[in-house]
């Protein structure tokens, strides 16, 4: 090797060993800067890896019933949940066995959203169950506590109450209307976690969970049971469609309860059937029948042309409106008021509305709150309807003095019929527990509220249609209605919405109760035979549970207080 050679290698041995010293200095020095002088970067470094936020899942308020009896509840759950890019070790196939899913779908779902930080794999697990598949430490697998919601009474509240999904939001029914109270506002932690992702201890709590406040609603769990259970022997009993009952406090407009069938199970909906999701109570509508006959009554003693004591020639039992025939299921001749209520006599109330201005009875419906939601804030209420001034022509007029050509829902009815009892003063529906007295508006004269209560006592007496609702010991006040179907542009000759609408205790009202039965098809279907008997029992134990003192009228008991048995059907016909 010539000297050249030799010198050309060594200075390329000390230009790479200068390289080598000059890069560990760089490192020595980069490191001791870090260390001594910027020693966040690092921090920041490790947190970032080894530091998550996770959020605190807030629980939802409870539902209470005015006594504080739970009636929806949030329990603690876990979803399992999977950081798709940290399953490249991940056994799909026994983590699919474990959550009970398809390995084929799992492993699609993970090529899918690869890119993705979170997937859940399957939610709100038992505890327990979910601490057996956290235990077996499947790569990138996590668990997250989140609440579901839990309905103790089931079908007796489900359309009132209505439900959540699976993020606990409301969805349907009182859920959804006060979802803005009862959601809770979620926190967040930071937490250490190891290496496989598993959490080592809890860093900081960056924001506390707030949880949502608790409601107390108007209605006593007990008395919605009681509906509940009387409605739904009425409808299988009777063959019916369908059915609705509603109970109001008269003096507060409180909600006691509300029952429809068919019902449906909140916390199992995999069958749930959309016919059955619907709170009928406040969203289906139907023509009344005979329960608007009191307020066609009222229309005409405010009118100042009639008095309690007017009387009604109805011979020979019908009564003709230009080409309209309107008729009485008998000829009950010559009657005064208080009779056109017990009898139900259409012709009766068809005069009075032949002899009132035309604007008169629909002008009195809608102030008595027809045709207008009742303001209860419920989801999906219905206004019901009541006709255009262009529609108001004499034979129009006619069928709505008895009940046709307006519609009506459960609530809207009831809801009337306690403004009556109240004295003519309307008070809001509340579907909350109210504290304290509740003024409300006078829509009605109170002589004339005062009048109409003897005459639909009457009707709960051996001479009216609804002996059957009579309340041992309480005098009962009300009206029957038994209205054929509309159906396809006419009125089904065998299908009829039998109803009845009381008042107890007629002498210093509480409670109003409306039973609607739709479609009854096993041979009885008057509103008196069909629905009556639900109103009756409903209304015994609601005023047993709120400690109503019974009346202590010997003749009003007399009258009401024994039910013979039932008599021969009468002939088909609207009205009764």
């Amino acid at each position: 090797m010539s000297k050249g050679a030799v010198l050309t290698f060594t200075g390329r041995h000390r230009l790479v060993g200068f390289l080598l010293l000059a890069l560990f200095g760089g490192m020595a020095a980069r490191a001791s800067y870090l260390h001594v002088v910027d020693q966040e970067f690092l921090r920041k470094q490790g947190d970032a890896r080894m530091l998550r936020m996770e959020p605190i899942a807030a629980h939802r308020g409870i539902l209470r019933d005015r006594n504080g009896l739970p009636l929806a509840v949030s329990t603690p759950v876990v979803s399992i949940w999977v950081n798709p890019k940290e399953t490249k070790n991940l056994d799909v196939k026994q983590l699919a066995a474990v959550l009970s899913l398809n390995p084929d779908a799992l492993q699609d779902r993970l090529k899918k959203h690869a890119q993705r930080e979170f997937l859940y794999l399957k939610r709100h697990l038992a505890p327990d169950a979910a601490a057996s598949v956290l235990a077996q430490e499947f790569p990138g697998v996590y668990g997250m506590t989140e609440y579901r919601r839990f309905y103790p009474e089931g079908e007796v509240t489900s359309h009132l109450l209505g439900f959540t999904n699976l993020d606990d939001q409301g969805q349907e029914g009182l859920e959804l209307e006060l979802d803005a109270r009862l959601r809770g506002v979620p926190g967040a932690r930071r937490v250490l976690r190891d290496l496989k992702g598993a959490k080592v201890k809890d860093v900081a709590l960056v924001r506390p969970a707030q949880p949502g406040q608790d409601v107390h609603l108007s209605f006593d769990a007990r008395t919605q049971y009681l509906a509940y259970r009387e409605l739904a022997q009425a409808v299988e009993k009777n063959g019916a469609k369908a059915g609705t009952a509603v109970a109001l406090d008269v003096e507060t407009g409180e909600v006691l309860a509300m029952v429809n069938q068919p019902s449906f199970n909140p916390n199992n909906r995999s069958n749930l059937r959309p016919g059955e999701l619907r709170n009928r109570a406040v969203t289906d509508m139907f023509e009344p029948g005979s329960t608007i006959k009191p307020f066609t009554v009222a229309a005409a003693l405010e009118s100042g042309k009639f008095t309690a004591r007017s009387l009604f020639d109805t011979n020979p039992g019908t009564f003709r409106v230009y080409d309209k025939l309107v008729r009485d299921h008998h000829n009950n001749g010559v009657i005064d008021m208080q009779t056109l209520i017990t009898k139900s006599s259409n012709v009766g109330t068809a005069q009075i509305a032949g002899a009132l201005p035309r604007e008169a009875l629909p002008t009195f419906f809608a102030r008595m709150g027809f045709g207008r939601s009742t303001g209860s804030g419920f989801p999906g209420e219905s206004a019901g309807l009541l006709q255009p001034p262009a529609r108001w022509r004499p034979v129009e007029l006619a069928t709505m003095s008895y009940g046709y050509g307006l519609t009506t829902t459960a609530l809207q009815l009831a809801h009337a019929y306690a403004t009556l009892a109240s004295g003519g003063i309307e008070r809001p529906v509340s579907f909350l527990k109210v504290e304290g007295a509740v003024p409300g508006t006078r829509v009605l004269d109170e002589k004339i509220a005062m009048q109409l209560m003897p005459m639909m006592e009457s009707v709960v007496t051996s001479d009216g249609t609804a002996l059957r609702a009579a309340v041992p010991g309480y005098r009962v006040a009300g009206k029957t209605g038994t209205a054929h179907k509309a159906q396809n542009g006419s009125y089904a000759t065998d299908q009829y919405m039998s109803t009845f609408v009381g008042i107890a205790p007629a002498s210093r009202p509480k409670v109003v109760i409306a039973v609607v039965v739709d479609s009854p098809r096993n041979g009885q279907y008057f509103g008196g035979l069909v629905s009556a008997p639900v109103f009756s029992r409903i209304m015994a134990e609601t005023l047993r549970l709120m400690n109503v003192e019974p009346d202590r009228s010997a003749e009003h008991l007399a009258q009401q207080g024994t039910i013979p048995a039932p008599r021969p059907a009468l002939v088909a016909g609207r009205g009764v």
